[in-house]
């Protein structure tokens, strides 16, 4: 599979990556090309490097292992809690030059700062941030934020941090961490649309551009039903459960082989997935021959032992493929870091798709979609990672006008970005 080329902007944050010892933070509006250079740095690095990730799914995606697993770290605030540590793990963490973590903006700063002390206990560097090891992350904060835990943790993170994200951790007070934001758009090519999505990216939405983006979304989507972006899950299950009960025949359904250690509830499909021709579905995984990219929709037009789905009046046969869960670890013959199978998990890369939660929607690019942000908006962010999913206006169906109370913007990631990175020009 050819790997895509860096730009001049991807290529100057991979040398600066590749070249120093640097701490960096990559981050960048959607559709900037964050996977793309965390994708060629794990192919093309030189170094030692282990890629993270807070999710089993994130980690899944990216080829990597959970931050949990990798330092055996237990669930819920670390605090100043002694942190256990076998010969196995220490040795590996030992190993690393460079950490990487994605979808860094669902880290606390309770996590950054125990990945941080763990690090320097396992490197016997307690005097050093992260006990020398380069710490690459990756994310963009005004998409995801972590999620709070009970009462109890809540009152930990007010006594202790300014914030519960990754930035306020105290180990930034010791080292410097280089923000790095990629500017270039590789997803919309409207200006005005892309001007928009930065109002509401940055919570500086005004009543015209509130109105175009209203009018535009007000129009009747067309009859062949575009996805919808919802904000609960509850409803995302009745709209595809619903169309796929519309659909004339029989419901065949295909069974997931789980194998090894692939424990947890992150699966990354359906265990039991239930189709029907007819059915809309969306690719769970970019094809090995470029046919398909993960979060391109079509439509099931057989069933046989294998799938097959058109996509742009192009019919493709779709067979059943393997996740991979990595652990890393360390190999005493070689002085290396290794990456190993622990666990498969084997299905068609297929779910329906006549709806996709806003937050499983992240990372994909539609032509157009339905966004019903229901009776309200959740969560920092929402908002803009349903928009930012579109390549255009005209693909923009609203199920309702957005209001005001809509447009969720952290303060504290407002103060973070605009005090240290280069604002995009």
């Amino acid at each position: 599979m050819a790997r895509p080329t860096l730009s001049a902007e991807q290529q100057r944050v991979y040398d600066l990556i590749e070249g120093t010892r640097k701490h960096v933070f990559v981050t960048g509006r959607a559709g900037t090309g964050k996977s793309t250079l965390l994708n060629h740095l794990s192919w093309n690095t030189e170094k030692q490097l282990v890629i993270s990730a807070p999710t089993g799914v994130a980690a899944l995606n990216v080829g990597g292992q959970t931050i949990h697993s990798l330092f055996r770290l237990p669930i819920g605030v670390i605090a100043d809690h002694e942190i256990e540590q076998n010969a196995e793990v220490r040795k590996l963490l030992n190993t690393i030059d460079t950490l990487v973590i994605d979808e860094v903006s669902m880290v606390n700063a309770d996590l950054m700062d125990a990945i941080d002390r763990a690090l320097r206990q396992a490197r016997q560097r307690k005097l050093e941030a992260f006990g020398g090891v380069q710490v690459v992350l990756f994310g963009d904060p005004y998409q995801l934020a972590p999620v709070p835990g009970d009462g109890d943790e809540r009152a930990y993170f007010a006594d202790h941090y300014r914030s519960m994200w990754f930035f306020d951790a105290k180990v930034w007070e010791e080292t410097e961490l280089e923000i790095v934001e990629l500017t270039e758009i590789h997803r919309q090519s409207d200006e005005r649309f892309k001007y928009m999505l930065n109002a509401v990216r940055f919570g500086m939405v005004t009543k015209e551009i509130a109105d175009v983006l209203n009018a535009a979304g007000a129009r009747t989507p067309p009859g062949d039903g575009p996805i919808t972006l919802a904000t609960r899950n509850d409803s995302v299950n009745r709209i595809n459960q619903a169309a796929l009960g519309r659909l004339p025949g029989r419901v065949l359904s295909a069974k997931a082989e789980i194998s090894g250690d692939f424990g947890g509830r992150a699966y990354p499909a359906d265990v039991n997935l239930e189709l029907k021709v007819g059915a809309q579905v969306m690719f769970l995984r970019n094809d090995s021959d470029g046919r398909w990219v993960n979060g391109t929709v079509g439509t099931v037009t057989k069933i046989d032992s294998t799938v097959f789905v058109e996509v742009d009046g192009e019919v493709h046969e779709v067979d059943p493929v393997a996740w991979e869960k990595h652990r890393y670890s360390y190999a005493p013959e070689s002085k290396q870091l290794t990456k190993e199978v622990i666990g498969e998990f084997t299905q068609f890369p297929l779910r329906l798709a006549w709806a996709v939660t806003i937050h499983k929607s992240q990372g994909q690019t539609y032509d157009a979609a339905v966004v019903d942000l229901g009776t309200r908006v959740f969560s920092p962010g929402q908002t803009y990672v349903a928009l930012s999913r579109l390549t255009s206006l005209e693909g923009l169906y609203l199920t309702r006008p957005l209001r005001p109370s809509d447009i969720i913007v952290d303060k504290a990631v407002i103060a973070f970005m605009q005090g240290q990175a280069d604002t995009p020009k």
